[in-house]
């Protein structure tokens, strides 16, 4: 049975975030932000990188999983179930294919986690992703870090 993790670093150091990981078992860190900038040290993509492969995580990229600025903007101003709407809508038109890939990677590849940035996964578009993995994938379990 599959399982999929969750972790936001709202309130994490880049370090919490690693230790974190390290505890679940993750091997692979799918970062599924837009945009993967942080004004957090060591939390954009390329110094996060880097700091995962020094404790065996691999690090991907999965921009199409994320929240362009538009639907962004609806998180951001409180308008979250607005904003789960239409990332439902816009991640199947725009990105069905790597959502079944995905899916499908979860029975053979490593132990796997998507990052954004909310630490309430309630309040962040990995809600909607796991719930679309959870629609082609039944026997999916999501656990949120």
């Amino acid at each position: 049975m599959p399982t999929l993790w969750t972790i936001g670093y709202e309130r994490l150091r880049a370090e919490a975030l690693v230790a974190e990981l390290e505890a679940a078992g993750v091997r692979r860190l799918l970062d599924v932000r837009y945009r993967p900038q942080s004004r957090r040290p060591g939390l954009s993509k390329t110094r996060l990188a880097q700091r995962l492969a020094d404790h065996g995580i691999a690090y991907e990229h999965r921009r199409a999983l994320g929240t362009p600025p538009d639907l962004r903007w609806l998180y951001k101003n409180g308008r979250v179930a607005e904003g789960a709407r239409g990332f439902a809508v816009h991640v199947e038109q725009t990105a069905a294919g790597e959502l079944d890939a995905l899916a499908a990677e979860l029975d053979d590849g490593p132990a796997t986690a998507l990052l954004c940035l909310e630490a309430d996964p309630a309040t962040c578009h990995r809600r909607i992703l796991t719930e679309a993995l959870a629609a082609r994938r039944a026997d999916l379990t999501v656990v949120d870090l």
